[in-house]
Order: structure tokens, then sequence, then C-alpha cells
């Protein structure tokens, strides 16, 4: 008997694949696709029903010739590349190259686990390529390179070479730069809340917030009305009237799809989108263990179903009962509903084994690949766990004719919290801010005292505060991710590589963890828009998604589809090319002159936005940073600075650049020596004489390190504080400051982890 040959998609699978299938089977990698549309023209036969041009990716060359000598070797072919579009798509032009040298069959094969028994059942059920997924993904590669190669000329031709457009990705765009309008058009409100510190016949005392006013909701616009409605109790007493005891249930929430792992993971984790996916990858491709060998630990994790398979349930169920005991066991298993969008072709992200516990693999992952582990290998058992049970208590209390509300709760039976709590939800504005913010822990933080209706409170203190509305806030990753789902817009494999495009075109840049657009991204989104009103629009995104769907259920030809669109595509691209404002022409007049040339400076559009360059280009090629507002005005002279050039003894000036504030020397251009700003603070290493710095790694996030690098390695991601740690014991020189969505900023000893009170700063 001849050996079959199994091609997957990733190499770090064939390891672990390998002492699953045995030695009837060889396995080789196509290192993800092997065919694509050619890079340097459009590919695309617009003319003849949108027939593609596909040829070999370069450098997939030796890959494809290693498959086919691999094929003729073999009896059977089993194609295993990943369960989705992309992975049918690979399948298919595999299959194109290796048919016609096969002597046997060739199935499809699909592993949604990378398991002994996921994987022989997938082969011992083997199925044919879909046709259909094959179309609903050759349509959506097509649809994108309409969009990317012809609207991208025209960005080069009207503002500069090098950017470019994508059909989803000016879409998000887009969405980034009207939340940014939104902000800055925002008009804030002033608004006051009263609080009352009570205290009982019992402890502890509470707070308790001034609700009504008669029979009206309090509506304290301003600090005269606040005072009033204080003096108001002066002299009252304050009486608790109503007492409301109410037991609530708190339900488990569905297991991961693609969506809320990455949303979930950004807001436990700290984890962006990309990042996410990527550790997913190598959790359910398998991670090697010396005494097990490769092991795929969670299922494919690019779904959009909640469902989870029958066995998986029967599994996990087995391991509450036997961990936690017959309460926590809900009677049935719990089953959650998908949207009507999802595709549902995979179960939920799961563990592959509920019984590896998080505990057991933390000293043999990395830290992050095991948090992320931990974080799905929860949220799946605690999603067939009973709902959690809370007593919860609300306090009424008059004070004439003032009413105050005072709410507590307290967990009565843990349930699914035993082992999971879904974070709190981002993005709220206005005057519920300070609501869901003062809400972020877990329930049961507030604990009310246990005392009788009717009696009269001891007021300790009353305070009145001053708020004012919010305005929406930026997109976090997370946010973005969320509202691409909810528009319809994208698929749960794509969400990632959205949100890095853009990035990567240094249209949005990460701000305090959240995406601002850059002075580009809002002149590109602009242009879009205006000259592609009924294309690139949230809507039209949504329904060409729809499309692809009905593709590959088989309801809609592919070239039908595209036909729909490219018709009023073209219409748009033909007005563009005459209405879009030439930036790229444009230049303003300035009163600076060229320090090299002493020619005008003149204001220009570059990749990365507007820039200052000399007007005697080519011949000087002098560039400048643009003065943004705070900045020396045009022609002052840079702000001198303490210290000499290390080079040539001239005295130092403070400049600002691209990353911020810098030194140099004051003798430019003749001498170009800089150095970077000190925080204040001599580098912590004993024998180092350098100073902490802030710098930038290769992805733009800021750390801080020292002066002398390469020649010291000290670093910290947290910005180091020139104050000693207080504590007796412990002889760190400096402390750092590190932020907590619910805690804000913190000070905290780097050694000790001594923290900082409030009352101590």
């Amino acid at each position: 008997m001849g050996k079959s040959l199994l091609i997957v998609e990733s190499p770090t699978k064939v390891d672990t694949l390998k002492k699953i299938v045995g030695k009837n089977f060889i396995i080789k990698a196509s290192v993800g696709h092997i065919k694509d549309l050619p890079k340097k023209d459009l590919g695309v036969d617009v003319d003849n029903d949108f027939a593609p041009k596909y040829i070999t990716i370069r450098g997939k060359g030796k890959v494809l010739a290693a498959l086919k000598a691999a094929a003729k070797k073999a009896d059977d072919v089993y194609l295993a590349p990943d369960p989705d579009r992309e992975g049918e798509a690979i399948a298919y032009h595999i299959l194109n190259e290796v048919a016609p040298l096969v002597k046997g069959k060739i199935y499809r094969v699909m592993f949604n686990e990378i398991t002994k028994k996921g994987v022989q059942e997938a082969l011992a059920n083997p199925t044919e390529l879909n046709t259909n997924r094959v179309n609903a993904q050759q349509a959506r590669r097509i649809l994108d390179r309409l969009v990317g190669y012809k609207i991208s000329p025209l960005l080069w031709k009207k503002i500069h070479r090098g950017l470019s457009a994508g059909r989803v990705q000016s879409v998000a765009l887009r969405m980034i730069c009207e939340r940014e309008e939104e902000i800055k058009a925002f008009k804030q409100e002033e608004y006051w809340s009263i609080e009352a510190e009570l205290e009982g016949s019992k402890q502890p005392s509470f707070s308790a917030k001034l609700l009504k006013v008669g029979e009206d909701k309090a509506e304290i616009s301003n600090q005269e009305q606040a005072e009033k409605l204080v003096a108001l109790t002066k002299g009252k007493e304050f009486k608790l009237s109503d007492i409301v005891k109410k037991e609530r249930k708190r339900n488990p929430v569905a297991p991961f799809i693609t969506s809320s792992l990455q949303q979930e993971a950004s807001r436990k984790l700290g984890f962006s989108p990309k990042k996410t996916m990527m550790l997913a990858q190598r959790l359910y491709e398998g991670v090697n263990f010396e005494d097990k060998g490769n092991v795929g630990l969670i299922t494919y994790m690019r779904t959009d179903a909640t469902r989870l398979a029958d066995e998986a349930v029967e599994g996990i169920r087995g391991y509450i009962e036997e961990k936690f005991g017959k309460e926590y066991l809900p009677a049935k298993p719990n089953v959650y509903k998908s949207k009507k969008s999802a595709q549902d072709a995979h179960e939920a992200i799961r563990p592959t084994d509920v019984t590896i516990e998080p505990k057991s693999l933390k000293p043999k992952l990395e830290k992050d690949l095991y948090r992320l582990y931990n974080l799905i290998w929860a949220r799946a058992v605690s999603c067939q766990m009973v709902p959690a049970k809370l007593d919860t208590t609300q306090f009424d209390i008059h004070c004439g004719d003032l009413v105050f509300r005072a709410n507590g709760s307290v967990i009565k039976f843990h349930g699914f919290m035993k082992v999971y709590v879904e974070e709190a939800e981002e993005g709220t504005s206005g005057k519920d801010a300070k609501e869901v913010e003062g809400s972020k822990g877990k329930p049961g933080d507030k604990v009310l005292p246990d005392l009788s209706k009717g009696e009269l409170l001891k007021l300790l203190k009353i305070d009145p505060e001053q708020h004012f509305t919010q305005p929406p806030p930026r997109f976090s990753e997370a946010m973005l991710v969320k509202e691409l789902e909810a528009r319809g817009i994208g698929r749960p494999s794509t969400y990632a590589s959205i949100i890095s495009v853009i990035k990567d075109r240094d249209y949005v840049r990460n701000e305090e963890k959240r995406l601002s657009p850059t002075e580009l991204g809002i002149m590109v989104s602009e242009m879009l828009v205006e000259n592609f009103p009924d294309i690139l629009t949230e809507k039209f995104t949504a329904q060409l998604e729809g499309n692809l769907d009905l593709i590959e259920e088989g309801k809609l030809e592919w070239v039908d589809a595209l036909r729909d669109f490219y018709g009023p595509f073209e219409k748009n691209l033909v007005e563009a090319e005459k209405k879009m404002k030439d930036v790229k022409s444009q230049v303003e007049e300035t009163d600076e002159v060229c320090e090299k040339c002493d020619q005008p400076m003149i204001i220009k559009w570059g990749r990365f936005g507007k820039f200052m360059a000399c007007s005697g280009y080519p011949e000087c090629k002098n560039t400048r940073e643009v003065k943004k507002p705070g900045q020396e005005e045009d022609g002052e002279a840079p702000q001198e600075a303490e210290g000499e050039c290390d080079k040539c003894g001239t005295s130092l000036v403070l400049k600002m650049g691209r990353f911020g504030k810098f030194l140099a020397c004051s003798n430019y251009p003749e001498c170009k020596f800089t150095k970077p700003l000190s925080l204040g603070l001599d580098c912590p290493e004993e024998t180092c004489k350098g100073y902490v710095t802030s710098r930038r790694s290769k992805k733009g996030r800021t750390f801080y390190g020292c002066s002398a690098y390469p020649d010291c390695s000290f670093v910290s991601w947290d910005k180091p504080v020139p104050e000693p740690c207080p504590e007796k014991d412990c002889d760190s020189t400096y402390m750092v400051e590190k932020y907590k969505k619910n805690e804000g900023v913190s000070i905290i000893c780097p050694k000790c982890k001594f923290k900082k009170t409030e009352e101590a700063a």
C-alpha cells in the first residue's frame, strides 16, 4: 500500500500532524497561498466577465515544485488548508496544479481542531472542494483589487505617490474620521450631582445620590442650583423610607467567536486584534511540550458561530460537575444563538480538551500565550454553568422633598462567576459616563448595612460635585471591531488586517490606546467620500458582504455580483478623475527661508502629511517639519537649552521633530549632533553615567531607556519618575507611572511594588 499526501496551509502544523496520522502520510505545507493576482498590473479582465489572471506568487515556485513532486509519488491527496474561504481558494489552486499528476483521488478535509480525534475524524470523512466558497473568495479578491488598483493611482496623482485605498479599510477609516468630527463638534455641558454620606443603626456607612426633587428627576445644571438643594437639607431628617430587596440572576455569556475574542482580549489583556489572532493561530496549530510533543490547544479561531459540538458540551459539563459540583451545572446544556449573518461553518472557539487546565500550562507557555489560553478556556467552561445569584438592595431616603437612593449587591451564589466575569463595556459618553465608570468593578463591591425601614439616618457629609458631559470617545481597536461587526462590515477573519492596514499606511495612529486619524488620513478619507459617495459607504460595503455570503450559499453568481458593483463604480472613477482636488500641485507659501540655499520654503503634501520643502527643489532637497500650534512662531529662534554639544562644544537648542522634542546643536547644519531629552532621572544601572529618556519602538510604541544605549540596556515600558521608593527596606532610586483603565495613573515601585496612594501623593 502506497502513501497518501496531506497538504496543509501552515508549516507549523506539520510536526503536530505527523504524530497523529503516522507513516502512511507524507505531509507538506503550501505556506499560505501559492497563486494570486499579479502585483504589477490589474490582473482582471473587466471586459471578459472579470476573468482573473492568476500567477504563481514570487518565491513560491520551489514550494509548488515540492508539492507536485510529492503528488506524483502519492496514491491519494488530501487538501487540508484552513477551513475558511481563503483556505478553500488555496486548496483550489493546489488542486489545479496537482490534479494531472495524481494516480488516485483528491479529497478536501477540514480540521476544526488539531487533535488526534479531530484529525482522524476529518480524514475518515473527507469531502469535495466547495466551488461556491472558492467563488466567494475570488469575488472578494477581485472586488478588493478593482477598488485598490483603480482608486490608488488617483491618490498618487492627486496627493502623493505610495498612497492606497481599500474597499473595506477606507470605510473603517471613514468611521474613525467621522468620530473625530463628532468629538470636535461636541459642545460640553455642565451638570452637578449631590451625594450624601449616611450612617444608620448598623455599620458600615454608605453613600446615596440625589435622585428626585419632589416627583421630578434631579437635573442640576449649575453650582447655584446645587447649593440651593444642599441648603434644603440643613436641619432636616434623613429617613429611610423604603427598602427593596431582590434576588437577581446574572447569566453567563456565549463562548468566544472571533470578534468577541478580539474585543475581550483587548479589554482584559491589552492585546491588539492582530496580536490576538497571531497568538490564537499558534494555540490552534499546536504548541510544543517536552512530554507530549506538539498539542493543538484550541479549535479554529476564525468563526462567527456560538454553537459548541455536542461532544465538547458533554466534556465541559462533566468537568464542571467533577470540579465544582452539581449545583454549578444546569439541567440542560446552555445554547446560544448566533447572529443571522453567521456562516456557522465552525463551532465557537474553545479548548480542544477542557481537562488541560490553564494552571497546568503556566510554567510551559509564554506569558501571553498562557493568558490568551486561560481567557478562552475560562469563557468556554463558564458558558455551560448556571447563572450567578445576587442579592440586591435599594434604599430610598427622604429628606423633605428630596429623595436620595443607594444601591448595593452581594453575590449570594457565584455560579459561572466562579470561573469568569466579562469585562465592562467601553465607549460610554455624555452624562452616563460617570455612572458606568463607577460600576466597572465586580458585582457585590458595594454592600449596604442591614437597616430597618423607617429609621432615621445620621448625615456625615453632603457633597455637590461638578461634572461635564463627555464627547463620544475615539475608537479603541476593540470598539472598532465591535462597530464593524455591528454594521456588517468585513468578516471575522478580516478585522485584524483592516486595522493593521490603516495603521501601516499612517492614516491613523494609536494615541493613549485609541485610534486617532492623522492629517493625511483625514484628507484621504474626505477626498474618497467626496468622489465615491455611493461606493465607500457602510451600507454599500455591508451589502457586498451579504452578496459574498449569497455566492457561498450558491444563491448568487459571482460575475453578476461584480457587474452590479462595477457599473456605478466605473462612473464614479470617470467623474473623480475630473473633479478630485489636485493637492499635489498645490503649495502654500511661507515667510521662512531655506537655511541651505536662502530660497523661500513652501508647504507641500507628502506620504506622512504636510511638510516644508525648499522651493529650489530638485537642486536643493532641504525639508523641514511644519510647525504645529504651540510650537515656535515663524522666524523665532529655537529655545536654548542647558549643556553643550558633545561634538563641537557649541550650545544646545530645543527642537521639535516628528516624534516630539529633542536637543540639537545650535551650529546646524555644520554640526548635526542631536540627543534625546532627559526625564530628570539618572540611569538606575550602577555603573552607567547615562540618563533616562523617552524612546520609540519600531512599531511606534513609546518606551523608556538609557541615553547610553547600546552600551547600557536599561529599558522600561512604564514611565520612570525621579523619586526614590519610600519603603525603608527598598533601595529603588525611582518609581514608575502605571495606567489602569479603572484606576487611572498610579505611582508604583518597580522593585517592591509599593503603591503611592492619593493621600500619600
